[in-house]
């Protein structure tokens, strides 16, 4: 009987000439590590740049693309020109991945794919909706792929730290529906979220930006280390921040996974 590994291999070499959309995590750096070694030159990866997107995540990919020879074009996808976007609606991921997409559909051929695995089927994912417009394929899902399968991909194809990378989607994310997506609030999401890590170490962090202030959102063992030293901490992340009308109504609550999309079915 073939392994899930096998069909994914299987699936990426029927592919043809092929776009990854590689993000700088697991999944799609692990996918496009397989493209490449399995269905080179038939694979490239795209990489999109824009404030939403963490510069480390950047610096991954083209480490990366270096260090293997991918041939990676990295590009503005344009989703910050979208009025769409930026007001920021429940289904906001939608106008981020259509213009992904259509980026990709028009500068390049072939087929498009994403890191989409099968527990991602399981979660609000306005982005799919993006993704059937333009025909794209997630070999995880056709190969029945998880997480936890993609993890353990990573580790089988010698990608080292990338394997255990963290869950994270884009600084977006973090900030409630219907707040304007603003290129400055996306910088101090990232902010505080870097130094928050620096001082905990958690498993989990996001910096929610919400009606009612900043929100740090962690997992259970950190949570408890920040309540250990909240006002030192605190102290840290207004020393950063400066004057801020959202820093002042800061507090921490359990992760939990999507909570800014108000509305969310």
């Amino acid at each position: 009987m073939s392994q899930p590994g096998d069909l994914l291999v299987d699936v990426v070499r029927n592919l043809g000439p092929v776009s990854v959309a590689v993000s700088g995590g697991v999944d799609s750096m692990t996918l496009s590590v397989l493209a490449h070694r399995v269905a080179a030159p038939n694979a490239t990866m795209v990489h999109a740049v824009s404030p939403a997107v963490p510069p480390e995540a950047t610096t991954r990919v083209r480490e990366w693309a270096e260090r293997e020879g991918w041939s990676l074009h990295v590009l503005d996808a344009g989703e910050f020109d979208d009025p769409d976007y930026r007001r920021n609606p429940v289904n906001r991921c939608f106008y981020c991945k259509h213009s992904l997409y259509s980026a990709i559909a028009s500068g390049f051929r072939g087929t498009i794919a994403s890191g989409t695995n099968c527990d991602d089927l399981g979660e609000y994912r306005p982005g799919l909706d993006a993704a059937r417009r333009f025909a794209v394929r997630h070999p995880y899902v056709e190969a029945g792929i998880g997480k936890s399968g993609v993890r353990s991909l990573a580790r089988s194809l010698g990608l080292g730290d990338i394997a255990e990378l963290p869950a994270s989607p884009c600084l977006s994310s973090r900030v409630e529906t219907a707040i304007r997506i603003e290129p400055a609030t996306l910088q101090v999401i990232h902010q505080v979220e870097t130094l928050v890590a620096n001082a905990l170490r958690p498993q989990t962090v996001r910096c929610r930006v919400r009606a009612t202030g900043l929100v740090i959102e962690l997992d259970r063992e950190a949570l408890e280390r920040a309540s250990a030293g909240e006002a030192e901490l605190r102290r840290l992340i207004s020393g950063a921040l400066g004057p801020s009308s959202r820093s002042a109504n800061l507090s921490f609550a359990p992760y939990r996974i999507g909570s800014a999309f108000v509305g969310a079915p």
